[in-house]
């Protein structure tokens, strides 16, 4: 099983390869989403927090959507009809992988992963689970989709992996 979270890759929405390597050194913040569900407008904050610590600063924070139909089937089907909701309801500009399995046994291997370093209780039950990395790329929090990402609880958390 990998150790951090550098040790994984991704296709995106397009089809290219995220490679996690490539954020080494930075904080990242991973959250399964959907584009049908009632927790969808945490796609704002999110947006929001990309905006305001990440998008522009090398060594800032990595927002990375992993959208997955795992939870009442909420995902539209191809990666083309994701991006253009992401980006024209909510201005999605941070990097989306493409739409995976995130719990169970179909888990991608990163979920397997961060369900291994948060423990049971980590496993997504629904959309929306964030999942905070540190610069070493280990998992420092994770929080469910009833924690907002634009919540003191999880901005108190950004600011500790930022310094």
């Amino acid at each position: 099983m990998p150790k951090t979270i550098y040790d994984f890759k991704l296709n995106s929405l397009s089809g290219e390869t995220i490679d996690l390597s490539s954020f080494r050194g930075r904080p990242i913040m991973i959250v399964n989403t959907a584009s049908k569900c009632g927790f969808t407008p945490q796609y704002e904050d999110l947006q929001h927090l990309w905006s305001r610590y990440g998008a522009e600063d090398e060594n800032g924070l990595v927002i990375l959507g992993v959208p997955s139909n795992d939870f009442g089937e909420q995902e539209f089907t191809s990666g083309k009809e994701i991006q253009g909701f992401c980006t024209r309801n909510y201005g999605v500009s941070f990097p989306m992988a493409e739409k995976s399995p995130v719990k169970g046994k179909q888990a991608i291997p990163l979920f397997k992963w961060l369900q291994q370093e948060g423990g049971f209780l980590s496993q997504p039950r629904w959309n929306f689970y964030k999942y905070l990395i540190n610069r070493d790329g280990k998992l420092v929090r994770w929080f469910s989709p009833l924690t907002k990402p634009a919540s003191s609880r999880v901005e108190e958390v950004i600011h500790r992996v930022l310094e």
